[in-house]
This record gives structure tokens, sequence and C-alpha cells, in this order.
């Protein structure tokens, strides 16, 4: 008894400590949004004679959040994500800004995939043609990605005992067959009969790479590569030849190799660096320089797209990350949010044409279907028209393919026509591993197909091997309806490999190059809009709802950063794993997670 006692008041104790705590960090926010919430509504002043400092150190995702704020403490540090549409509008405004004399690119890391990447630096060098005003880059060390956006400025500064990374592109996955074999875990992977470039599942149940999987990472690599030698050679004047010497012989090893050979314009510190921008922009030396970062000179103006006084609009839908059944959360498309959208944006008489962000490497395919419904609906009112982010591949150009013209970037990850199936058998491990066997009694032979505690019979395979086909003729046949081509040409495209924009636009899976103003354009044209206003969709939640909404996934996101530290890749594996575990169903996703370096 007295045991049981001392175990209760310890449980009772450690209670009362949790809810203090929680107490505190509940006033805490309370604090901290009213700081939001005082400020909210109130823009921000630019003074004149301002830098636009950018570090775009965070996250970057295709739609920043409603309201401008940051909250840097506890769970709410995960929440700092920059919008790609508010970036773009940003750079816009500022061109025709008096009060912006520059721009001060201060780079240090970027988590953003290339297509992104793309529409940013192609946007910097619309600011400085258009405007006349400088844009200055600094950074300790350039990765090739930071080093790929800061050609697109006038002058490039590196740290005197700097690193300029220049060695070309490389993908790694990472293998787990061995780890399952040690856990006497066997999966059972099932793609389409001929979906050799499905490889999603080849991390599960092989040791290396398969020669397809090999071949289509080869050829996404080089096309990556070679839109970015293009972009240096034309910012550097410099060869394209030199430059894959340069970064096949390793020959930028140090700050002084970078300026020898032309890399960059200088070694400098960033105080110099400072120095050079006040002389660029005639800031008098004595006067203080005014760096104005993104958030705030975001809070400063009312985007253009914003402003439309017709009664007409056009409607930019975003669907970003996977595909599931159900509600979207942070980083999940889920068909029904997403479907209600498409259907809001059909429906309404006042929206003339719908442009289709899709940023997503695929997931279910069931909620993928009930998508590709709601697009295929939308066509026949008014012009659809698919803007691809970063990828678009599998689900996610699944429900794509029915739109009046679909819009990718050089860089975009897109196709992968194909799915699979995973079914998981883990006898081995409850009995070898933990002593736990499995019995029972069952009306039919098939009841228990799907039980993860059996291997599937001959049979079972046959069965399911069937459902992944027929869904992959249903596939091709979504694909060639909505591209015009025949099934089987859709089929020689397919088996679930991947392409860049540049491939996917020779073999028609899309219809034109460009970003997403350039399907915005496109939309607008096609619906003979001239005077509309732009409204983005699904609609996002006020401030306080969207932090209620969103804070189970920004504690998860907090707890991982505490465990794993701020390391971005294992980052991903934490958010990869967990997703890996709420897949079911058959899969219309990308054969890979891509990780490029």
């Amino acid at each position: 008894m007295r045991q049981f006692l001392k175990f209760m008041f310890a449980s009772m104790l450690g209670t009362f400590l949790i809810g203090i705590v929680l107490i505190f960090l509940f006033i805490g926010s309370l604090a901290a949004l009213g700081g939001s919430f005082a400020t909210q509504g109130k823009p921000t002043t630019v003074k004149d004679g301002s830098i636009l400092h950018l570090q775009l150190d965070q996250e970057i995702v295709d739609r920043g959040t409603k309201d401008q704020f940051t909250l840097n403490f506890g769970p709410f540090r995960a929440a700092n994500r920059i919008g790609l549409n508010s970036l773009l509008a940003t750079l816009d405004h500022a061109k025709t800004d008096d009060h912006i004399e520059g721009i001060f690119l201060d780079l240090t890391e970027l988590q953003t995939g290339y297509a992104s990447l793309k529409e940013i630096r192609e946007k910097l060098i619309d600011f400085k043609k258009e405007s006349g005003k400088p844009i200055v880059a600094f950074s300790d060390t350039y990765t090739q990605g930071t080093y790929y956006l800061a050609t697109a400025a006038d002058a490039i500064y590196l740290q005197p005992k700097g690193d300029l990374q220049y060695h070309g592109l490389r993908s790694e996955y990472m293998f787990y067959k061995g780890l399952f074999e040690k856990l006497d875990v066997d999966v059972q992977f099932i793609r389409g009969s001929n979906n050799k470039f499905k490889s999603f599942g080849e991390v599960f149940t092989e040791d290396h790479m398969s020669e397809a999987n090999r071949a289509q990472n080869r050829a996404i690599l080089n096309g990556l590569w070679d839109d970015h030698i293009t972009a240096v050679s034309e910012s550097r004047k410099m060869d394209k030849a030199r430059l894959n010497v340069i970064a096949d012989s390793l020959l930028v090893r140090n700050g002084k190799a970078a300026l020898d050979l032309g890399m960059v314009d200088g070694l400098k510190f960033r105080d110099e660096v400072l120095d050079i921008l006040r002389e660029r922009m005639s800031i008098p030396a004595d006067d203080e320089l005014e760096l104005t970062s993104l958030g705030t000179y975001a809070r400063s103006f009312t985007p253009e797209h914003e402003k439309g006084v017709g009664k007409e609009k056009l409607a930019v839908i975003y669907a970003e990350g996977g595909i599931s059944t159900g509600e979207s959360e942070e980083g999940t498309i889920g068909s029904t949010s997403l479907s209600e959208a498409i259907r809001e944006a059909r429906e309404d008489s006042s929206i003339k044409a719908i442009v289709f962000r899709v940023n997503s490497p695929g997931g279910s395919g069931l909620a993928s279907d009930v998508i590709w419904r709601e697009v295929e609906l939308a066509k026949k009112v008014k012009p659809v028209v698919v803007s691809m982010g970063d990828v678009a591949a599998s689900g996610g150009y699944y429900i794509a393919a029915p739109a009046t013209k679909i819009f990718a970037e050089p860089t975009t990850i897109t196709g992968s026509i194909g799915v699979f199936g995973i079914i998981p058998n883990l006898q081995g491990f409850f009995k070898n591993k933990l002593g736990i066997t499995f019995d029972g009694e069952k009306t039919h032979e098939l009841a228990d197909m799907m039980t993860t505690s059996r291997p599937l019979t001959e049979r079972e395979k046959s069965i399911i091997q069937g459902y992944v086909d027929e869904f992959y003729d249903g596939f091709k046949e979504r694909v060639a309806e909505g591209r015009n081509m025949t099934v089987a040409q859709v089929d020689s495209i397919g088996q679930g490999r991947v392409w860049t924009g540049v491939d996917a636009k020779r073999i028609g899976l899309v219809d034109e190059l460009g970003g997403l103003e350039d399907a915005i354009n496109e939309a607008a044209k096609l619906a003979n809009l001239t005077d509309y206003k732009r409204v983005e969709l699904p609609e996002q939640k006020d401030l306080f709802q969207q932090i209620m909404a969103d804070l189970n996934g920004q504690a998860r996101a907090w707890v991982a950063t505490e465990w794993l530290g701020e390391d971005v890749e294992l980052l991903n594996q934490y958010k990869a794993v967990r997703k890996a575990k709420e897949q079911f169903g058959i899969q219309a996703r990308m054969p890979y997670d891509l990780v490029i370096k």
C-alpha cells in the first residue's frame, strides 16, 4: 500500500508540474499572439534609401500564411516559412518603389526545390533589368544552390576564408533491406506489371538502385545540371565546358580559387560588403544603412494582384504536399478540402479562370481520382491552367492531367505515371523478435488478405497485382484523354518514369515552360481577362484559427527539431518516415523521394 501511495503521489506531482509548464507556455503564447494581433493590419513604413535584405534561410513554400507574423519560441519556431507567392509579389513591388535602392542577397542556406529557385532567380533578374537598381550577393559559404541564385546579382562577394562548393549534382538513397532482414520484416512491394521505373519500394526490398532507376536518375541530374550551368554561363560570361571542367576537377577549393576562376567578384568581409552597398547605392558614409527584411517590407504594401477593381476574378488554387483522403493539413493535400476549393471556384460565376498550382509527389490513388474529377468538371466550365512547382509527379500529375493547359519549369520533376502497393509482412518480426504469434478463424478464404501478420499467398499477390494494373490502366486513360494521346503513347512514356520539365514538354506531358506568373497570364488570356482580381484558394484561416489548427503539427516539428537539431536532412528523414507510416491503399506516388545535392 505504501508503494502504491508513493507512486500515486509521484504521478500526481508529475502531472501537476506538467500542468504548470503548459500554463506558462500558454501565457507566453498569448503574450506573443497579443503582439502579433496588435500589429495586425498596421502597415509598416519603409524609409527612403532602404535596401531590401533577402536572407531566404527559411523553408520556401508555394503559399505563405494569410497573416504576416513570426513567432520564435517553442513549437511555433517551426512555423516560420516564406511563401513563394509573397516573395515574387515583393520583388515585383520593389522594382517601382522609390524607397528601395537595391537588394542585398545575404545567403546562407536554401530550403527549396530547383523549380522554385529558378522562379526566384528569374524574378531577381527581372528586377535588375527593369528597375536598374543593383543587386549585391554575399555569403560566408556558397552551396551550389545559393551560388545559382547569387549569379542573378550584379556582384558576388565571398568571405575571404569562405568556400564555394562547385562539384556537380548527386542523388543518394538509403536502402533498408538489410535492416528489415535483421528485423525479420518482409516488405511485399507490388507495382504495375511493366512499371520498372516505379522504384519507390526498392529502398525497402533491395540494397542498391535498379538499372531503370539509375537511368532515370542520371537523366534528371543531367537535365538539372544543364539548366544550372546554362544560367551560370550566361551570368558570369563563362564557357559551359569550362564550368564542367571546374566541377569535374574540383578546381574551386578556397576563396582565392573562386576569385581567380571568375566565379566571384571579390573576397570581402561582411562589413566591407555593406560599405560597397553604401557606395553603389550612393548612400552617404555617415548615414545609417537601412536594411529592410522581407517580412517587414511585405507588410508595407498591398500586392498589385489584390487591387483589382473589376468584378471578374481569377482563382489560384494551391495543392502542395502528399495526397491523402480527407481534410488538408500542413504539408498534405486532403482530397476533401481541395475538391471543395475547386468546386467553389467552378460554381462562382465571378471567377472566370483557374490556375491550379501543383507541387506534389503524389500519394493515395483514390484521393487523386477524387481531385481529378473536380478538375475535369471545372475545365468544362472555364479555363484551368496548371502551374507545376518543384515536383508534380504520379498523383501530382494525375490531378493535373485534365487541365486546359499545363506549365512547368525546366527543372520541375514530373511524370511518374505508374502505381504501386506495399504490404509489410511482420510475422517473422513478431515471432522471432517479440515471441508473439497469431491465430484465428475466418468464414472465407480471402477474409484476411490484407493482414500484416503473415505473408501473402500466390493467389492474393495475383489479386493485388490485378488491382494495381487496373489502376495503372485507368491512370493511362486519364492522361491519354487529358493530353489527346493514345493509351499506348502514354504507356511508352509512363511505366513510373519521372522527367524534367524540358523532357516533359518534348514528349507532350506539358504544354509550355514557365512559372506561376506565366500560367496566370495564360489563364487570363484564355478567359479574355484584363482588369481582374486574383483570389487564392483554399481560403486560409485567420491567425488564431491557423495556430490552433496547426499546433499539433508544429509541436511535432518542434519536438523533432529538439531531438534532431537543425539538421535539415535529418528532419526531412523524420518527416518521410512519419508519412510512410500513414500510407495505405494503392499509391500513385513518385518512385522515390528525390534528394539532389
